[in-house]
């Protein structure tokens, strides 16, 4: 008799996308005349940059090609895009990063997952509250929880709650934890760490001998100097941390599906004979056995952020998704909403007025003034009474969308 992995009876009814897309429809259908517009998941909406499309185009015709054909390539990514990654993102940053820990994919969502692979079911497990949920739901599909409560919390996690009165930045563990997750600038709340709140993190680890998973994906977002884009800035973090980065949100590859995680081959993790192990070799043979590679074509079109052309092409969609957000942000403020984010981040984490639940606003967002968000409750207890909007959409949608909401929520 076939059986089931009985730990995703433990998730809740749906993944919170998918209750938001759900909703969004059910409103669709019985309003067919509704300008919906859609800020709540983080998908952009402009064009791959010309630097990108050039070099697939090209690829593309290579493979039309026998003497330039391209079969199955190396899991962990070709060469040549790893190399302009560790000189680019990480060595022009005084991070030492060598080519040969990157490991591209085709997606931070999806290794933010997969990692759990690498390691036991016995670690003690702390994530952020709000918190992105893959972080949570995979733990939970890998059978580290128990049984979630009546709040949503999941029985084995620690929550550490980020609110306003922290900055959005959570406070070390009082106990001792092995697997952190820490995103930055952070999803859903947009805040970012300073280096001496990641050092004092670097050292909680290195201290109780824990692993950061830290999710740096809107790092391209940052525009305050002093704000750290890796952690690898942070002396010591070679030592406790494995870094997830993604093209998604920096070229717009969302729908074209590139991305890639950084392995230092010092960081090691204990077996169950007590010997230190390398992580680098564990995460490289489980990508040779379960992931054949990121295509050829899309490879091509990710090394070409790091041309001149795409260089300026990737600055000027990052500045044109953070004037969204700047557009969110002092709109929401004249209306007397208090908002958070949106400086170093393409999302606004929103205070939800008059007191209305996260659910709440959302619904009467979709119903009033036919907007879409995120409800803030969806990221975790922490998040209830808090909303998400996001900068991915076309300046006229943002504009539209913010004389919508000012005009019916105006405190």
């Amino acid at each position: 008799m076939a059986t089931i992995n009985d730990n995703y009876l433990k998730l809740k009814a749906g993944y919170l996308f998918p209750e938001i897309a759900r909703r969004v429809n059910a409103f669709a259908e019985a309003n067919p005349d509704a300008k919906i517009i859609r800020l709540g998941i983080g998908d952009v909406t402009e064009p791959l940059p010309e630097a990108c499309r050039t070099a697939m185009i090209k690829a593309v015709e290579e493979m039309g090609d026998r003497n330039t054909f391209k079969g199955y390539g190396p899991e962990q990514g070709y060469a040549w895009l790893r190399e302009k990654i560790a000189a680019n993102d990480f060595q022009a940053r005084g991070c030492e990063v060598d080519a040969s820990e990157i490991f591209i994919s085709d997606g931070s969502k999806c290794d933010t997952g997969n990692i759990l692979d690498i390691f036991g079911d016995n670690n003690i497990i702390a994530v952020t509250d709000p918190v992105y949920p893959v972080y949570v739901d995979t733990n939970v599909m890998a059978g580290h929880t128990g049984d979630a409560s009546e709040k949503g919390e999941f029985a084995g996690l620690i929550y550490l709650p980020i609110t306003a009165e922290n900055n959005f930045t959570a406070s070390l563990p009082t106990e001792k934890v092995d697997l952190i997750y820490l995103c930055f600038p952070n999803n859903p709340t947009g805040a970012v760490a300073t280096k001496e709140h990641l050092k004092a993190w670097v050292d909680y680890a290195k201290a109780n001998n824990a692993i950061i998973f830290y999710d740096a994906a809107y790092e391209a977002f940052i525009t305050e100097e002093n704000i750290p884009h890796s952690i690898y800035e942070i002396e010591g973090a070679r030592d406790c941390a494995i870094e997830f980065r993604s093209f998604s949100k920096t070229a717009g590859f969302t729908g074209t599906r590139c991305a890639f995680t950084v392995v230092p081959k010092t960081l090691t993790a204990k077996a169950a004979d007590g010997s230190d192990v390398e992580l680098w070799k564990l995460w490289n043979r489980r990508q040779s056995t379960k992931f054949n590679g990121v295509s050829y074509i899309v490879q091509k079109g990710a090394e070409a952020v790091y041309s001149e052309a795409g260089k300026a092409q990737v600055k000027a969609l990052v500045s044109f998704y953070l004037e969204n957000a700047r557009i969110i942000r002092e709109q929401l403020t004249s209306a007397g909403i208090a908002v958070y984010g949106g400086v170093n981040a393409p999302y606004v984490w929103v205070k939800t007025p008059n007191n209305l639940s996260s659910w709440d606003f959302f619904d009467k967002l979709l119903q009033n003034c036919n907007v879409v968000g995120t409800p803030g409750s969806g990221f975790g207890a922490a998040g209830e009474g808090y909303f998400r909007i996001s900068a991915f959409n076309s300046r006229e949608n943002v504009e539209e969308a913010m004389k919508r909401i000012t005009e019916k929520f105006k405190v």
